[in-house]
């Protein structure tokens, strides 16, 4: 595991961004420019924070970093794709793929089961059947959800869905997990159990994760901690996570 962590610091960097600027409402009286010129790179098996308080540009960089939207100026490199020309009709391949979304309201789809749920990025993706049944059942196991996998959403409890949201995120075995607040919805205890799986999922199978917080208790557990306000990346620093 240190050989692992010593290296991630000489890994590919998989997000790289450069002068990225966001602007709302261009060329009207009332624009807005929300980030103002982010530079950042993570690197591969890298699990790091972005921290900032409400309206600091975090959640608008999170949607850059998802594909979620696009940047007014800059380049953003995700795992090597150029995302500017990337057509928006491909956005959501790119997403499903390459990116495991986990965020604080779960996002289940109500009315079907968790093991259902799991499968559906894999679904998306064309995997078979059998296989996406399988690799579901296997994640579901891997986040202790084994014996809920035939639950509706509304049959679990916040940290189960979380769980479930988590498998899901990992269905494609994506590049990068982004969590967006995460345990926000969550107790004290059950959030430590969420963050006890991205440890898990880290430490064991290497996975990039970028968690967005405006929790510094939470980032500290990270290795990097990016710090935004006013639309800039003001503080970079270390982690308690960090080798």
């Amino acid at each position: 595991m240190e050989q692992r962590e010593a290296s991630a610091y000489s890994a590919a960097p998989i997000i790289e961004m450069k002068g990225i600027v966001k602007r709302f409402y261009i060329g009207q009286p009332n624009e807005l420019e929300i980030l103002r010129g982010i530079d950042l790179v993570v690197r591969r098996g890298e699990f790091i924070s972005i921290v900032g308080a409400s309206g600091s540009g975090k959640s608008t960089l999170m949607n850059i970093i998802g594909a979620l939207d696009r940047p007014t100026e800059g380049s953003y490199l995700l795992d090597s794709v150029p995302m500017a020309q990337v057509p928006d009709d491909m956005l959501s391949e790119i997403r499903n793929l390459k990116i495991g979304f986990v965020f604080q309201t779960f996002n289940l789809i109500a009315r079907t089961t968790a093991q259902s749920n799991v499968e559906l990025p894999m679904l998306y993706a064309g995997v078979p059947r059998a296989r996406r049944a399988a690799r579901a059942a296997e994640l579901l196991e891997q986040v202790g959800m084994t014996d809920r996998r035939r639950h509706l959403p509304s049959e679990l409890s916040g940290g189960q869905k979380q769980r479930v949201a988590i498998a899901r995120a990992m269905a494609n075995d994506p590049a990068i997990l982004l969590a967006d607040e995460p345990t926000g919805a969550l107790d004290s205890q059950t959030g430590r159990l969420v963050m006890d799986l991205f440890h898990r999922l880290h430490e064991e199978q290497g996975k990039t994760i970028v968690l967005i917080t405006h929790n510094p208790e939470l980032a500290a557990e990270t290795e990097r901690i990016v710090t935004i306000a006013d639309g800039r990346i003001i503080r970079e620093e270390k982690g308690g996570g960090a080798k």
